[in-house]
Formats: C-alpha cells, sequence, structure tokens
C-alpha cells in the first residue's frame, strides 16, 4: 500500500513536470554563438523547430528592433535556403566606424528552396549583428513561421517579467555586460560575418555553408538535458515521498 502511494506521488510529480516543460520545446528562439555584449558584435542562431507532424516549415521572418536598430546585419548562407534582407530608413541617424548610417535591417526573410524544416527537425539561422546597444539588456525579435500547408504562427508576444509566459513568446536575446574596448566578441565574430559575406565568391563558400547548422533532429543534445532534468526532479519527488511515508511510519510505532 505504501509502495503504491510513493508510485502514485512519483507519477504525479513527473506529469506536473512534462506538462510545464513541454511548451518550451516548440518556441522560435535566440541565441548566441558564445556571447552577445553590449557594444559588441555577435553571431545570433535563430532555431526554428517543427511543430507539426503533417507539414513542414517552409518560410521564416523575423523582424529586427527598431527601438534599438543595428547598422551591420549580415545572414550566413543556409544550404536550401534563400535569405532576403529588408532595410528601412531611420529616424535618427546612427554613428558607425565613423560613418554616419541612415538606414538599418528592419526584418530578414527565408524562403525554403525545397522541403524546408520537415516534421521531427529544427533548423538554425546563423546571423552576425552588431554594433550591439550599450544601454538595453535585451532585444525582442518578432518571428513570423509558415508551414507548407499555408498555416502561419506568429511569435510576436512580448515576455514579461513576474509574469507567465504567453502562448507565443517572441524570441528574446539576452545581452551580457561589455567587455573591455566594447568589442564584444568581435574578433571570432566579425572574421564570421566577413567570411559569410564574401562566401559567393571565394573558396570558403564551402566552409561557411559547413558550419550552418542544416535540418537537425529534433531529439538533440538540448532535448536530452530537458529529459534527464526531469528524471532528476521525479527522482528526488520520489525521495520525498518516501521520507514523508517513512516517517509516518516511526511515529505510527
Amino acid at each position: 500500500m505504501k509502495a503504491s502511494r510513493i508510485a502514485t506521488v512519483g507519477a504525479l510529480a513527473g506529469t506536473a513536470v512534462l506538462a510545464l516543460s513541454v511548451p518550451a520545446f516548440a518556441h522560435v528562439s535566440v541565441q548566441p554563438e558564445g556571447t552577445a555584449a553590449k557594444g559588441g558584435y555577435a553571431v545570433v542562431d535563430f532555431k526554428v523547430p517543427n511543430e507539426r507532424d503533417n507539414a513542414s516549415t517552409t518560410k521564416l521572418e523575423v523582424t529586427f528592433p527598431t527601438d534599438h536598430p543595428l547598422a551591420s546585419v549580415m545572414p550566413q548562407p543556409v544550404p536550401g535556403w534563400k535569405a532576403e534582407v529588408t532595410k528601412s530608413k531611420l529616424d535618427k541617424p546612427l554613428e558607425m566606424h565613423g560613418k554616419k548610417i541612415t538606414e538599418a535591417v528592419s526584418k530578414v526573410t527565408w524562403t525554403a528552396d525545397g522541403k524546408g524544416v520537415e516534421p521531427g527537425f529544427f533548423q538554425k539561422f546563423p546571423v552576425s549583428v552588431g554594433t550591439l546597444p550599450e544601454d538595453a539588456d535585451e532585444l525582442v525579435f518578432k518571428a513570423i513561421q509558415t508551414y507548407s500547408n499555408k498555416e502561419v504562427v506568429r511569435w510576436i508576444e512580448v515576455p514579461q517579467e513576474g509574469q507567465e509566459e504567453p502562448e507565443n513568446p517572441a524570441p528574446v536575446l539576452e545581452l551580457s555586460a561589455a567587455e573591455e574596448g566594447h568589442h564584444g566578441s568581435s574578433s571570432s565574430d566579425k572574421a564570421s560575418a566577413e567570411a559569410s559575406a564574401e562566401a559567393s565568391d571565394s573558396d570558403d563558400a564551402e566552409a561557411a555553408s559547413a558550419k550552418t547548422d542544416a535540418a537537425e533532429p529534433a531529439d538533440s543534445s538540448d532535448t536530452t538535458a530537458r529529459v534527464l532534468g526531469v528524471v532528476g526532479i521525479v527522482v528526488g519527488a520520489l525521495g520525498v515521498a518516501y521520507g514523508v511515508i517513512a516517517g509516518r511510519r516511526r511515529t505510527d510505532a
């Protein structure tokens, strides 16, 4: 009887954890390759998982923040996808390397040439960005995901601190503290950006494409880590339940 109680408590704990964890697998997100330091450059990856089992993701539109415009935005070539960069005029010009910038990238659109991101897979879209703002802790990128069956999912809801995560949260890039010289990880990231810009007419084209994460299984390392975390929590819950029952047994004795 007591063993059955432990099993029940463990099962309930595991179910609750999984219910809270599953939505996080499906979000379009953005993460830096290394660091994204204020005042510097960075290469960031927009990760797009396929949530459907009967359609492929064939288009991704990412809107760049207008409150903190980025003067330099260069997508890295992704095999099987065409990238289109849209620029808009700035209300207030920016200064970059001694030059006045009057326009900035407002949107990047990736369109699949073939099957796109098929069910059970995800795709990363790398972009070199800079100069990152020094007066912000994060940047919000609203994204629109289109499927082969014409379904459109809008990841545009801005998460609010202290509140539950919205159903369709927008990708948010966390910025780290400015590094000495305000270049962040610019030394390596600028090299990546330059390699991407010259890839079309140099021998580095294959190397640049090789660095791109093509569509990868959705059950990759990050999923494994989450599963292991869930297992750890369930085991902990079983331990707590056993301790409670054992304590009651000693009291009854």
